[in-house]
């Protein structure tokens, strides 16, 4: 059994860049109006209309496994109120945490076929995670106006690309933190990189696959190509709700690496109730991120314009010295 997170915060696995993106998105000019529209419209009991109708709750005597291990992860991240969990009929292997007073879970059936019993541990305590952290909200708003439309809704009118994509860059770095707390809920690391492989790549049916080959393909689609590919990975993924499975190995990796995740196992994290972690170290960590990718894509435009200059030298000096 995993070591149980005692009254463990939040705070503990969310990503810089994630509570960076979120209080900016709350600072955009008329975010607060959309949201208030959105809740006025829909409502908790509209949400789980939208969302459950079709579905099933789980419970002792209705998926009695599931329920069991959904209890497991309840207990290991030390969370006193069970949100309902419900099971969809959909093919698409997937999970979310929504609502707006209540969050809930729905975790679809495409999910749990493809997983197996420890992997299935990992996805409850990622949405657990958003729960946790808060995140249902604003995933439920994302949803709806991407499901729906920015047009659609009556009295929103036309929201502003700005305000969708900044929605949309905060949910792919939610996902970033959660992915961390799916980990501290199984404790299981091998777990939590099966399931990125699984998703991206399904079963292997009556084939193999190899875990460390993904993780060796995670890191060469973060560090090739040129100034170009870097423009392509920023719009392939921009009107994404999640990030690509690779990276999401990969910045998994680099927290299991960085220590952090061992820290926490061993009883060293922030708890609930204590002073949060002030929002202005969040920025700085968030920019070193940003700043990171910033610069990696800097070097890649300087690299290809002095290849340019070089490659035109070379060629005039040819021509003139003919």
């Amino acid at each position: 059994m995993p070591t149980v997170l005692t009254s463990i915060a939040p705070a503990s696995w969310e990503h810089s860049a994630d509570r960076a993106a979120l209080n900016t998105l709350r600072a955009l000019p008329g975010f607060d109006d959309v949201l208030r529209k959105v809740m006025g419209l829909i409502g908790e009991r509209g949400v789980r209309s939208l969302f459950t109708a079709n579905a099933v709750r789980v419970g002792p005597r209705q998926r009695p496994r599931l329920n069991a291990l959904y209890d497991e992860v309840l207990a290991t991240m030390d969370w006193p109120v069970r949100p309902d969990l419900f099971v969809s009929q959909t093919p698409i292997a997937n999970a979310m945490a929504v609502g707006f007073d209540r969050p809930f879970i729905v975790v679809n059936s495409g999910a749990l076929e493809l997983l197996e019993y420890d992997e299935q541990r990992v996805i409850l305590g990622h949405e657990l995670g958003h729960v946790i952290s808060g995140h249902a909200t604003y995933t439920t708003l994302a949803l709806l106006l991407l499901r729906v439309g920015f047009t659609s809704l009556p009295a929103l009118g036309l929201i502003a690309l700005p305000v969708q994509l900044a929605l949309l860059e905060w949910y792919r770095k939610a996902e970033l933190s959660s992915d961390r707390a799916g980990l501290l809920a199984t404790q299981d690391s091998l777990a939590s990189m099966r399931l990125f492989l699984k998703f991206a790549g399904g079963t292997p049916t009556d084939d193999e696959t190899n875990l460390d080959e993904f993780l060796v393909q995670a890191q060469e689609y973060e560090e090739a190509g040129g100034a170009l590919d870097t423009i392509f990975k920023v719009l392939n993924v921009a009107f994404r709700t999640h990030p690509f499975n690779t990276v999401r190995a990969a910045e998994l990796q680099r927290w299991i690496q960085s220590g952090a995740y061992d820290r926490i196992v061993n009883g060293d994290y922030p708890r609930r109730g204590e002073d949060g972690r002030p929002l202005t170290d969040d920025y700085a960590d968030a920019a070193g991120y940003y700043g990171t990718e910033a610069r990696g894509a800097v070097e890649q435009v300087k690299d290809a314009l002095r290849g340019a200059r070089d490659a035109f030298s070379n060629a005039y000096r040819s021509a003139t010295n003919k």
